[in-house]
């Protein structure tokens, strides 16, 4: 009951209200402004209440918030008018009618706010395409997001006020601005009205209804538990992780991040613990479902060689979205989201290193029956591995996080290294040789070769000719070499590294030139003086003898990089060409000794080692064009 002779302190009554009493004083004046509240508010609101009823779908249905923005600024005026007048004459209105009857109206006034409330939501905020958009307009001032300034802007108050504050924005910014700004007046009356747990409701339920819609659209399906995903038929599985790839990053770095800047402007006012529950109700499950699907993919993913990659390609797409995670997902409420990303990259790291463990034994184990190539040219484990290899350097950024966590010994713990394995060096510092100038992260790397070398340098032992050994190893490391300086692996191994083992690849060729052609180099060799006709005439006999040993032995053979074979041909010319031609000009020309002249034999050398075959000119050709050529007849 209102006690007479007082009224609350808070309320002073304005002339209008005071020309408003009844000529009488019979009836209170609390009772009175409620009534005329009331009888101002009424016709709008039930005007609104007519189509409230209709929640179960928008087809058809009229909304305030489309009919104008006038009459809409308007109905929030009066449900904020008719709500302050409530609270204002509490324990002051004599006639209870009259207060179930305001609090009825607001109640009616409240389900159609819900109504517009929900549609919006639903309807009018679309994504990801105006993610950047939406993102854009966060950092612009004053735009439309307070109840006064949606009312001032709906009054044509603030075109003068835009046109300074904003650029011209294009017409579907100015759709989305315009929702976020109904929907964030309509939260501040609910709120203020104190329907704040019937409006954040909604807006949870909506909000991740289109979260949960927008992921099935961007092609993640869930939930998948781990151990369905462990019994997935391969293709299956890829598929998934090919899906899930192509989501992760807009989910992330729009549906996500959209979420929480619209939830931080609908509910500006609100104490930030309420936005926190608000966001998480909304984006957490959707968010720990999506990397938890990292998380059973690395577990699924079997460690074989060949899906490497699928696992680098979750690592990567995670570690580079994992800024925009921390910063989206932020609040306590959204930890397990932090959690979940850091666990799915811990995973994946892990089966990242296992892989290439079993990578670097399928190497050791290569039980090809092969002997390496029979010619001395590139095995076909050697393109394999360095084929892998450079496939893998692609993902340089990535493996260094993951490798780091994976230090590597300075000396080779596989036995069976041989001492031969490195001409010329330790084979205790073999493994890390070269790379001084490389990150230790990438040591891996130049074991992984080293392995690879080593399984060459077995393989190439089981020929019993040891300038084929050699020629071998020189063929097999110069491919490596080529490949490391035409890839991302010349970064991750450092020049050092290259220049180190093209300096091996010399030494090999090196010794091939030794131990394939000494009897050639023994039979040319002699004393620098004048040597006699018979002298002349018995080396030529065993200068051809060795040559045509060495060309029956060697046919077939072949140096595959061009610049490598050059290097061989020359360094064997400079040697034996100028000791044959000594011998050349000791015999008279027409002597049956004399099966071809220096040119002859710079021709033969210049034909050698050729991969196709073609340079391996017999000796006995090279002596029949020599005949020719005495004989004055033009060579074929």
């Amino acid at each position: 009951m209102l006690r007479k002779g007082k009224r609350t302190s808070f309320f002073k009554p304005s002339p209008s209200d005071r020309a408003a009493r009844p000529a009488t004083g019979s009836e209170p004046f609390a009772d009175v402004l409620m009534e005329e509240r009331i009888a101002s508010v009424e016709p709008l609101i039930k005007k609104w209440a007519t189509n409230s009823s209709s929640t179960s779908g928008y087809a058809g249905a009229t909304f305030l918030f489309h009919e104008g923005r006038h009459e809409a600024a308007l109905y929030l005026s009066h449900v904020k008018d008719l709500h302050s007048a409530m609270m204002r004459c509490t324990g002051e209105v004599s006639n209870s009618g009259v207060i179930v009857r305001a609090h009825e109206l607001l109640q009616t006034a409240v389900r159609r706010l819900s109504l517009e409330f929900h549609q919006i939501l639903s309807s009018h905020l679309p994504y990801p395409d105006h993610a950047e958009s939406f993102s854009s307009q966060s950092s612009r001032s004053s735009t439309l997001l307070s109840f006064s300034d949606f009312e001032y802007e709906l009054e044509g108050k603030l075109s003068t006020k835009k046109s300074i504050a904003e650029p011209v924005m294009q017409e579907e910014e100015r759709v989305l601005n315009a929702a976020v700004s109904y929907v964030k007046t309509i939260a501040d009356c609910m709120i203020a009205c104190g329907y704040g747990k019937e409006c954040m409701d909604i807006y949870k339920i909506v909000r991740r209804s289109v979260v949960d819609e927008e992921l099935y659209h961007l092609g993640f399906e869930r939930p998948i538990d781990s151990w369905q995903m462990q019994k997935m038929d391969w293709k299956v599985l890829e598929a998934k992780v090919k899906s899930w790839l192509k989501a992760v990053k807009p989910a992330v770095q729009t549906l996500f991040y959209v979420e929480r800047m619209l939830c931080d402007r609908v509910f500006t006012t609100a104490p930030a613990l309420v936005k926190e529950s608000v966001f998480s109700h909304v984006a957490r499950d959707a968010a720990v479902a999506l990397f938890g699907f990292a998380e059973g993919a690395a577990k699924a993913i079997k460690r074989s060689p060949e899906r490497i990659f699928c696992l680098l390609d979750l690592y990567e797409a995670i570690a580079n979205l994992w800024p925009g995670i921390k910063a989206t997902f932020y609040y306590h409420a959204t930890s397990a989201v932090r959690s979940h990303a850091i666990n799915s990259l811990s995973k994946l790291g892990e089966a990242v290193r296992v892989t290439l463990s079993n990578f670097e034994a399928v190497i050791q184990k290569d039980s090809s029956k092969k002997s390496a190539v029979p010619s001395g040219g590139i095995d076909p484990l050697t393109v394999n591995v360095m084929n892998y290899l450079v496939l893998l350097a692609d993902y340089g950024g990535v493996l260094k996080d993951i490798l780091v966590k994976w230090p590597v010994d300075g000396s080779p713990k596989h036995p069976g290294f041989p001492d031969s394995y490195f001409p010329g060096c330790d084979p205790a510092t073999s493994i890390t040789v070269g790379v001084s100038d490389a990150s230790a992260k990438f040591a891996r790397f130049a074991q992984l070769v080293d392995v690879l070398l080593c399984k060459l340098d077995v393989k190439a032992k089981r020929y019993k000719d040891v300038a084929l050994y050699y020629l071998i190893l020189a063929n097999n490391l110069q491919y490596i070499v080529n490949k490391v300086a035409q890839s991302s692996l010349k970064h991750l191994l450092g020049e050092h590294w290259v220049a180190n083992h093209e300096s091996m690849v010399k030494l090999y060729a090196s010794n091939y030139e030794r131990t394939g052609w000494s009897k050639v180099f023994a039979s040319s060799s002699g004393p620098s003086v004048e040597i006699s006709l018979g002298q002349a005439k018995e080396s030529l006999r065993k200068f051809d003898a060795a040559l045509e040993e060495v060309q029956a032995k060697q046919v077939g053979w072949a140096v595959t990089d061009r610049k490598l074979r050059d290097d061989i041909v020359l360094s064997l010319a400079e040697e034996l060409v100028p000791a044959y031609r000594r011998l050349y000009d000791g015999c008279p020309r027409g002597d049956p000794v004399v099966k071809f002249t220096p040119d002859d034999l710079d021709n033969y050398l210049a034909g050698m080692l050729r991969a196709t075959g073609g340079g391996s000119v017999t000796v006995s050709e090279a002596a029949s064009r020599s005949s020719s050529r005495w004989n004055g007849k033009s060579i074929p």
